[in-house]
């Protein structure tokens, strides 16, 4: 680190485990249907205001599972085609790889950023 550059506080835990919890809360979609949107919706608007940590992991966790929606739609479409099967596959390894990384990095203090990501949500 640099003389000019500051040490960047790490949020306390509780904070961290509600901003890993955003994420973590698309899991919820392997239970009910639009879960994995309704989740991290629903986390990020009653914990949002806490801290801004929760409130970016929140709305990064929510955008991702946008585009996550919006390419199963893709894939749905492309299945007539055959190929959107194996789009398919890589959709849910995909994002069931990066939810997990994200949950553990928003829980070491880090704001997360997926790659690939759709930003609806500023």
């Amino acid at each position: 680190m640099s003389d000019n550059q500051l040490p960047v506080p790490v949020p306390d835990k509780e904070v961290r485990q509600w901003a890993m919890l955003c994420h973590f809360a698309a899991f919820f979609g392997l239970v009910f249907p639009f879960g994995s949107l309704l989740g991290p919706l629903i986390l990020w608007q009653v914990k949002k205001d806490m801290d801004p940590l929760i409130d970016d992991q929140g709305k990064e966790a929510l955008n991702f599972q946008i585009t996550v929606a919006i390419a199963w739609v893709v894939c749905i479409v492309l299945g007539f085609v055959v190929i959107g099967f194996l789009l398919m596959a890589v959709v849910v390894i995909a994002a069931l790889v990066l939810t997990i990384i994200a949950g553990i990095k928003a829980n070491k203090g880090v704001a997360y950023r997926y790659p690939l990501t759709w930003r609806l949500i500023k």
